[in-house]
This record gives structure tokens, C-alpha cells and sequence, in this order.
């Protein structure tokens, strides 16, 4: 499977121990008596008493790089980190989307895991499986939560037998794990509209060139406004942004940076063009690092306008250093200001649009916002698609008897509106554009709530708003504004 970003929190381990009546070394006890002991001659000391004396077994390796760690752990920075080679290999794959597994997107919901998306070429696809199927067995065994998507994951060429429950037939497909690299740049444009969408997954070495070819792409089928999706971006290498910004922007500030001498300086995009279209960015809480740095240097220009989310509130620029024994050291060593100034370092980019938690409301918003006028969408628990073009995400749908419940802010982005609930009498309200307010009640069961989440009835929602037409079959639902 393509494993999502997971943010790694290293633990410091805490050496304790004591020397009870050991001689010193000769060396050691030379050194006590010279007048002054370097702080590296103090670190060879410890290295010494812990490998001639330590009763547990070290490894000198093992030491050297907790050693590192700790010192570059006590800067509580978050982003800077030391890496073996090994783990600078990892890190870099994971900037520039390889990775090794089957080659498929997972969702486990109600219950289920389902198959949302098969890479091209990729082991799951070249076996045989289709997005839509329900994973029921892994080995033999059966899923029974989410935890077995590690059982899923895996080594370089070895094999898993994967069991998928497709409309009530058991299938079996036996799988050997590869390398497979993970497309940066994804889009399409949206049917019956001339607005086109481009998602960008990661600033990897290649985004640039892949971006550059689909809106080139996009651009000879006629597009005039162009949503840009940097959701669940959390970053990558800054040249990469900025060479994507170019397509943008010409002579404009893309941000200030400042060292350890706090002095600004200008990074300004040159040899750009101006894209000469309105843009909408699509922002949630992973949008991270050079997501914000794009994000805000074509906010601050006046080139687009943000839909969906706070962003994740990574202000810092790090630089990999190589260090002689081959591994790395990734060290902060330059703040960044958006171009009017703004440090949202921990805190984040506030949208132009605020629309929480689902992404569908998110997207139709943003559709929206960059001129799409009809929209129809089709989603289960595994799949969203909009005027009949697949896109990243899903519906989650309950039925409580003759009674269809839908995301209460995907149909209030269907209708152009904003919700607000209010605990105190159990009651949800859109309100539209222009205005005009629509209540529901959990009371009249027009309303569910679960986990947090509100779902509103179909039938009630319709009474509202008669212009929406709606179906739901088999697990999908159809939604229309026309």
C-alpha cells in the first residue's frame, strides 16, 4: 500500500550510570591532570568507561548517534533531526514519493477496508485489483481493523495474499511487494466547466517539471481558472515551490527569509509569467512547509484565494548537512515570513473561506469559488467523484430505515451555504448567500450526530432546498444542484 506521512516524534533515551571504585585509564588520569579537559576529550572519556566497563554490551555506533540525537534533540526544535544513512534514504523517498508496498490507496471505515485508489503500473493494479474492492483477508487471515494495513505493508519482493470481497465475490490475489514512485502532480479538468484542478502531493524533485507538463496540458484544453489542491501536502523541497510559483507570478516577493542574523531578505520570483486566471488553493491542516510558502505568496500577490482550512504552521526552512561518517544532520537555519510578513510559525495560514473536516465540502466549495456552475457528485465510503471525474476523497452516508442521512457541510456547500450548530437546542442551521437561513432539528430527526459529526435527512434537506435532486443505491449516493 502508499503509506501516508507519519510525523516521527523521537524519544531521547536517558543513559544512567555509575562507576563504583573502577581505575582510570592511563590516558584518563593524564588527562584529569592537565589544566583544562575539552569538552570532546570528556565525550572520549564516556566512550571509554562505557565500553571497557559496561556491563550490558554497547554498541560504539549505537552510542555516537544517540550522542548526536541528544544534542540536536536539546534545541526543541521540531524540525531538525539527525539521520543514518539509511534514514536519510527513507526521508528522501519519502519527499520524492517511492516507496515499496502493492501500489494502493486504503480506507478502513464501518468496518470495512476498502480499496479507494490503484496506482498505474503498480503491483495491486498488474495483479488485478480494482478501487471499489473490500479487503477481507490478508494471508488468510481476516481484517477485522485497521491495524491489519500493516500486515498489508511489507519488504521489497516478497509476497501477500490479498482476499477482496467485489459485489458478493470472493476473489484472491496473490501479490509481490515493489518499489513503485508515486505521481507528485495530478489533475484533470472539470467536466461541463472550463476550470481546471491540479493536485500536488509532494514538492518532490520531480513536482516542477510534473506540474509544469499538466497545466501546460490543461492550459490546450482551454481552461480559465485553475484550482490548485495542496491538502495533506506537508512539503518538500523549497526550488521545487518556487519553481512552480513561476507559473504564477513575475518580479513578486514569494517570502523573506532571515538567519541567525534576523536580517530580511527578499526572495523574489523572476522569469515568471502571471498565470492570467483566477486560482483557488485548497488548504487543510497538513498543508505544510512549502505548501504554505506557495500558499502564501499567491494569497499576499493577490493571485488566489484560500478554501478549506488552517494550515499546519511550518515557518522554517531546513538544510542537510553531510557529515564524515556519512550520516546527516538536518538543521533549521532559515525563518520564513510570507511577502506581507507574516510569522505563522505553530499557528498556520487562515483561509480566505473557512470550511472544515470534509474534504468534499472543501472541493465543491472551491469549484465553486473558480466558476464551476453545475455540479453533480457520486460517493461512497471509498470514492468521490464530481460530473462524472474521479477526485480525492468520499461520502460517508447512515441509513436509520426509510432515512438517508448526508454531511450536513457537504450539502451546505452544495447549496453555497455555512453551517452553524448550536448544543444547546439540538439545532443546525445554513445559512445561504444571501441570507436566508434553513433550520434542522435532531428533535425532528432531521439531524444525526456521530463522533462529533452532524449528518442532515435528505428528505427533510430537500423540503428546503427543491432545486437538489438526490439518489442513494447500493452505497453510492448522487447529489445534483440542478
Amino acid at each position: 500500500m502508499i503509506p501516508h506521512y507519519i510525523r516521527r516524534y523521537a524519544l531521547i533515551p536517558l543513559l544512567s550510570f555509575m562507576l563504583l571504585g573502577l581505575p582510570q585509564a592511563a590516558w584518563a588520569a593524564e588527562a584529569d591532570a592537565a589544566t583544562e579537559a575539552s569538552d570532546l576529550d570528556a565525550l572520549q572519556e564516556v566512550l571509554y568507561y562505557l565500553e571497557t566497563y559496561n556491563i550490558e554490551g554497547v554498541e560504539r555506533q549505537e552510542l555516537l548517534d544517540n550522542a548526536i540525537r541528544g544534542m540536536v534533540y536539546t534545541l526543541e526544535d521540531p524540525y531538525s533531526d539527525y539521520f543514518t544513512e539509511e534514514e536519510l534514504q527513507s526521508f528522501e523517498d519519502g519527499v520524492n514519493q517511492e516507496f515499496v508496498g502493492i501500489g494502493a490507496t486504503l480506507r478502513y471505515t464501518e468496518d470495512k477496508l476498502f480499496v479507494t485508489d490503484v496506482l498505474k503500473n503498480s503491483p495491486a493494479a498488474k495483479a488485478g485489483i480494482l478501487p471499489g474492492d473490500i479487503i477481507v483477508k490478508v494471508d488468510g487471515l481476516p481484517v477485522t481493523s485497521s491495524e491489519d494495513i500493516l500486515r498489508i505493508q511489507g519488504e521489497e519482493h516478497t509476497e501477500v495474499k490479498i482476499t477482496v470481497d467485489r459485489g458478493g465475490q470472493s476473489l484472491v490475489y496473490p501479490i509481490t511487494r515493489a518499489h513503485f514512485t508515486l505521481p507528485s502532480v495530478t489533475g484533470t479538468v472539470v467536466p461541463y466547466s472550463k476550470v481546471g484542478y491540479i493536485a500536488i502531493s509532494s514538492f518532490s524533485d520531480t513536482a516542477d517539471e510534473e506540474f509544469a507538463e499538466e497545466l501546460a496540458r490543461q492550459r490546450k484544453e482551454g481552461i480559465g481558472a485553475l484550482v490548485l489542491d495542496l491538502r495533506d501536502n506537508l512539503g518538500g523541497y523549497v526550488d521545487s515551490a518556487a519553481n512552480i510559483a513561476k507559473h504564477f507570478m513575475d518580479d513578486q516577493v514569494l517570502m523573506y527569509i532571515a538567519d541567525q542574523s534576523d536580517e530580511l531578505e527578499a526572495v523574489v520570483i523572476e522569469d515568471g509569467q502571471s498565470i492570467g486566471m483566477p486560482v483557488v488553493i485548497l488548504t487543510n491542516e497538513l498543508t505544510a512547509s512549502a505548501s504554505e510558502i506557495l500558499t502564501g505568496a499567491l494569497r499576499d500577490n493577490d493571485i488566489a484565494t484560500v478554501v478549506g482550512e488552517q494550515t499546519y504552521g511550518k515557518a522554517r526552512i531546513q538544510n542537510v548537512f553531510t557529515l564524515s561518517n556519512g550520516s546527516s544532520l538536518k538543521l533549521t537555519v532559515q525563518a520564513y515570513f510570507t511577502p506581507h510578513l507574516e510569522d505563522f510559525n505553530y499557528v498556520g495560514l487562515e483561509p480566505d473561506i473557512e470550511v472544515e473536516y470534509n474534504a468534499a465540502a472543501q472541493l465543491v466549495t472551491g469549484l465553486y469559488e473558480a466558476g464551476v456552475r453545475r455540479i453533480d457528485i457520486s460517493g461512497g465510503p471509498a470514492s468521490l467523484s464530481i460530473n462524472g471525474a474521479p477526485f480525492p476523497g468520499y461520502v460517508d452516508v447512515l441509513k436509520d430505515g426509510d432515512k438517508v442521512y448526508a454531511p450536513s457541510r457537504l450539502l451546505a456547500a452544495l447549496v453555497k451555504g455555512t453551517p452553524t450548530w448550536v448544543t444547546s437546542n439540538q439545532k443546525l442551521t445554513i445559512t445561504d448567500s444571501a441570507g436566508t437561513a434553513a433550520g434542522f432539528t435532531v428533535a425532528a430527526q432531521a439531524v444525526k450526530l456521530v463522533e462529533g459529526e452532524s449528518y442532515l435527512e435528505l428528505h427533510e434537506f430537500v423540503k428546503k432546498y427543491p432545486h437538489i435532486r438526490w439518489s442513494y443505491n447500493q452505497g453510492t449516493l448522487n447529489l445534483s444542484n440542478r
